[in-house]
């Protein structure tokens, strides 16, 4: 590398600055560490200026200009350095000037301390000694107010103790006077105990009792006039009970009757159809009375045709089979084409007509009733009582007057009146199967009521509405009391007066036929017969045959809607006379 005289001139200057920095590395020992290390730094510095130039030889100002400074760095040092001996030999001058002055002052504050102690000491003592003066004052004040309080006192204590030694003498001779009294006392108690032991003994004496004889008699006395006592009582409060019962129960059944006015309408066994002409008559009747033959067979119906200008009267116990026939003649009478092969098919389409009204009529009773979730084939059922009748009364309508009577009274008492209505409306369900199933519309009733899956309530209901069995719940009650208020109703049910009164004449007189009968008594209007018989002639083994065929008799001989319950009644007295 070729270098110009500028450069060799820069060159020179850096080496004779190394050399300079060298020197000073000489006087190490003089210059402090600071200033060392300047150098040191700078001479680093200086060396790094050299290699800088080789390689930047085209910075030379900058290299001159880092020179300039490295010169004004290293007068700085020296300088500082100068100025630092300076200064510490000031602040040393500074420092022993100011310990001496506070020496002084320290001198000063320390007597001007002392002699406020001396003083402050002095004012303390007489302080003190007025506050003894003062104290000794109050404590001799204190000390001579409480030797007059002792003297108070002492003087108080004696007094009490001159009046407890009054008082405790007074005591002493109470207590004697008490000892006497006292002895006495034992002495007339010992007196009275012999006295009463002697009237014992002679009361003994006299009565021929003991003691303990006479408790028990006297005991027995009271207990008997208890019991009189309390059976009166109870007696009171059974009649009393019973007629307010009564009064609450004529107010009840009252109110259930006006809330419910049911129309009454006596039904007949016969249905009468309109004709159009009299022609008509001789087309039903047909050729050598067939048409009417078949009619008649078909519906099991009895065709009255008489002299009644323009209508056929329609004869059958059964309402349901009379409505069949009614409905299959207005069919035939409206179509015109009467022979039998017409007449099977317009008695099958009655048939069906019947049976949707009969289902209609259940679904309608459950609707005016608001009894819900009854089994189809019970609601079936409760639609054909519409064409049963008991004693002229429709049995469907019965039902439903029995339902809200019970309802109503259920109401009142706080009783279910949903549970009542239910028991109230399928109370004479079993009657729409009488004609069908041996046995009375009750157990009928029940039967069908527990193949369906009727609540226990319900078939109690049924079963007591009649007294068969005796009533365990209110719900029970109740509906044996609305049965009895809608037959009751007048022209609800109709019966010949005279028939009635000669069917329970014959009744009593089948009973009093047998040997050994004394008396009869037809009950519930021809429901039940009680029955007295000679206890001599009849023992209690035998009752129980006589009863059978007593009522076997009555089954034979007699024509009655549902059973008569046949009760014998033996009784056994013993009567004597004092005199």
């Amino acid at each position: 590398m070729q270098l110009s005289l500028r450069d060799h001139l820069c060159l020179l200057t850096v080496k004779i600055l190394i050399r300079q920095l060298d020197y000073f590395k000489l006087f190490s020992f003089i210059l402090p560490k600071q200033c060392l290390f300047d150098i040191y730094e700078l001479q680093e510095q200086t060396s790094e200026a050299v290699t800088i130039f080789y390689f930047l030889k085209k910075e030379v100002f900058l290299l001159q200009y880092a020179i300039y400074v490295v010169i004004f760095v290293v007068a700085a040092a020296v300088s500082g350095l100068i100025c630092f001996k300076a200064g510490i030999k000031y602040r040393k001058s500074q420092a022993e000037s100011a310990i001496g002055s506070a020496e002084k002052e320290a001198e000063r504050i320390i007597e001007t301390a002392r002699e406020e102690a001396d003083s402050k000491k002095k004012i303390a003592l007489v302080e003190a000694k007025d506050e003894i003066h003062k104290s000794r004052t109050e404590l001799e004040k204190e000390i001579k107010e409480r030797r007059n309080e002792l003297s108070r006192q002492e003087r108080r204590i004696q007094q009490k103790e001159e009046n407890l030694d009054r008082k405790n003498d007074a005591l002493e001779k109470k207590d004697e006077q008490l000892q006497k009294k006292l002895k006495n006392a034992d002495e007339k108690l010992e007196e009275a105990d012999r006295i009463k032991l002697t009237q014992m003994e002679t009361l003994e004496k006299i009565s021929q009792f003991t003691m303990d004889q006479a408790k028990e008699h006297l005991l027995s006395m009271l207990e008997n006039e208890l019991v009189h006592e309390k059976a009166l009582k109870i007696q009171q409060y059974e009649q009393q009970l019973k007629d307010e019962c009564e009064d609450k129960a004529r107010n009840l059944i009252s109110l259930a009757i006006t809330k419910c006015a049911a129309d009454q309408v006596a039904e007949t066994a016969v249905s009468v159809v309109p004709l159009p002409s009299d022609e008509m008559k001789g087309r039903i009747i047909g050729r050598e009375g067939r048409n009417i033959r078949t009619l008649e067979t078909l519906t099991g119906v009895e065709l009255i045709i008489d002299d009644t200008p323009e209508a056929i009267t329609l004869s059958c116990f059964d309402p349901a089979r009379r409505e069949v026939a009614r409905i299959a003649l207005e069919k035939l009478i409206a179509d015109g084409r009467i022979h039998p092969a017409r007449i099977e098919e317009m008695v099958d389409k009655a048939k069906r007509e019947v049976e949707h009204r009969i289902k209609q009529e259940g679904e309608r009773a459950i609707l005016e009733t608001n009894v819900h979730g009854i089994n189809h084939e019970l609601v079936r059922l409760i639609g054909r009582l519409r064409y049963r009748t008991s004693y002229r009364q429709n049995v469907l309508d019965h039902s439903i007057e029995v339902a809200h009577l019970a309802g109503i009274m259920a109401s009142e008492l706080g009783v279910d009146a949903n549970l009542a209505r239910r028991a109230g409306l399928l109370h004479d369900i079993g009657k729409a199967l009488s004609y069908e199933i041996e046995g009375s519309h009750v157990q009928i009733g029940v039967d069908v009521c527990r193949k369906y899956k009727e609540s226990p309530e319900v078939i109690h209901a049924i079963e007591a509405h009649h007294g068969d069995v005796e009533t365990k719940t209110v719900v029970a009650a109740l509906v044996q009391a609305a049965d009895a208020i809608s037959a009751a109703r007048p022209g609800a049910r109709n019966e010949n007066y005279e028939n009635y009164i000669k069917r329970l004449q014959k009744l009593e007189e089948i009973c009093t036929s047998y040997e050994g009968v004394e008396k009869s008594y037809a009950i519930q209007a021809g429901r039940e017969v009680r029955i007295m018989v000679i206890p001599e002639q009849i023992n209690d083994e035998k009752m129980a045959l006589v009863a059978r065929e007593i009522a076997a008799k009555i089954e034979n001989e007699m024509d009655y809607p549902g059973q008569i319950k046949v009760h014998l009644i033996r009784e056994s007295r013993a009567i004597e006379y004092a005199k």
